[in-house]
């Protein structure tokens, strides 16, 4: 299923390049292309950071950034023809406006396709879904994608232009100032799904949820475009930029930051609970439930033989995920499924461990550095 959603999203982003192809030419489009890596780098790595705790589905990643550079995108493009045929077939009684287009259609169109990304990863990776940091993850992947063919198209048509400072212009626009923006707007959505996910919603509730989120993202989306028909002049821009977006950047950086630590709280409090009921010793929940403890255990396994060092990551990875099945179930989430996964990763522990330590006791667990 993963390898069909990845073919399916990477053929729609195969869509896009030749759509860009057509009016940008080949040359544009790999000068866009090669320009919008440098803004995609600078937040994969961002959300990289917000994704070490407990690291999503690599194959999931992977589909959320083909889903908003491709499927995203195409929606958009698809919808926007759409109107434009009505528009055309309306002999005149209807008429486009640019402010109605980039302030009411592009924010409403662009935020509902990458958030119904995000829902389609709540319901397909749904046992790795647990929170609202992962909805964050997924979304901010998701966001990354849609930026980098946007970006393509705005490098790739001020290069057209043939105006260096054009171009430079237009980096500094979207490449310095911005590469979070798209990120700021969508993370909203998967920040409600995440919250639905750790409040055990019904499919009801979830889409109540996912609804929920769209607003704010929408309405920031709105905020962000419509500013550029109230604003004159570079004054005003960057004092815009200053009172509004750097506040809206800093909040998100600090809602990030407060559910990594939730997230980091959680494991050490549900394998806490398992220390209790024999699995763990209280030395080996410091470890895998804080990161000075995970920071030792690694620099431990670091010095090892292979096996040894990557029985050390998955035992730090399988108590992660173990912990917060433990939460699931704790909230109310007791299906038998969930319940076959904690006994899965409980047998995968144990059998970390040994190949950790060479068939010792239960309950051991590194040697101190």
């Amino acid at each position: 299923m993963a390898f069909v959603g990845i073919v399916l999203a990477g053929l729609a982003l195969l869509a896009v390049f030749a759509y860009l192809t057509t009016f940008l030419g080949t040359g544009a489009l790999l000068f866009g292309l090669l320009l919008a890596l440098l803004p995609l780098a600078v937040v994969l790595f961002a959300v990289r950071w917000m994704d070490r705790w407990d690291p999503e589905p690599r194959p999931a990643l992977i589909f959320a950034l083909l889903w908003g550079a491709g499927i995203s995108i195409v929606t958009a493009l698809v919808f926007d023809l759409g109107v434009q045929i009505t528009i055309a077939a309306s002999a005149g009684s209807l008429t486009g406006s640019d402010f109605a287009s980039a302030v009411i259609q592009a924010p409403i169109v662009e935020e509902v396709a990458k958030g119904f990304g995000v829902l389609v990863l709540f319901w397909a990776v749904r046992r790795h879904f647990d929170g609202p940091l992962d909805g964050v993850v997924y979304a901010a992947t998701i966001a990354a994608g849609f930026a980098f063919s946007e970006n393509i198209q705005y490098f790739g048509l001020a290069m057209t232009e043939g105006n260096a400072q054009s171009l430079g212009i237009t980096f500094l626009l979207r490449g310095v100032f911005s590469p979070f923006a798209h990120v700021t707007f969508t993370i909203c959505t998967g920040l409600a799904l995440g919250l639905a996910a750790r409040r055990s919603a019904t499919k009801s509730g979830v889409v109540g949820y996912f609804l929920l989120g769209l607003m704010p993202a929408i309405a920031l989306h709105a905020l962000w475009n419509g500013s550029t028909f109230v604003l004159t002049g570079d004054a005003s821009v960057l004092f815009y930029y200053v009172i509004v977006q750097v506040p809206l950047f800093v909040a998100a950086v600090l809602i990030v930051v407060f559910l990594r630590r939730q997230e980091a709280r959680i494991t050490l409090r549900r394998l806490h609970e398992y220390s209790q009921a024999g699995w763990f010793t209280p030395a080996e929940v410091s470890m895998l439930g804080t990161g000075a403890g995970r920071r030792q255990a690694l620099a431990w396994g670091r010095h090892q033989e292979r096996p040894k060092k990557l029985a050390t990551r998955h035992f730090i990875a399988d108590a992660t995920r173990l912990a917060f099945v433990r939460d699931r179930l704790v909230r109310g989430q007791s299906t038998p499924a969930l319940h076959a996964l904690e006994a899965r990763l409980l047998e995968l522990l144990m059998n970390h461990r040994a190949d950790m330590l060479g068939h010792t006791l239960p309950g051991s667990g590194p040697p101190e550095q």
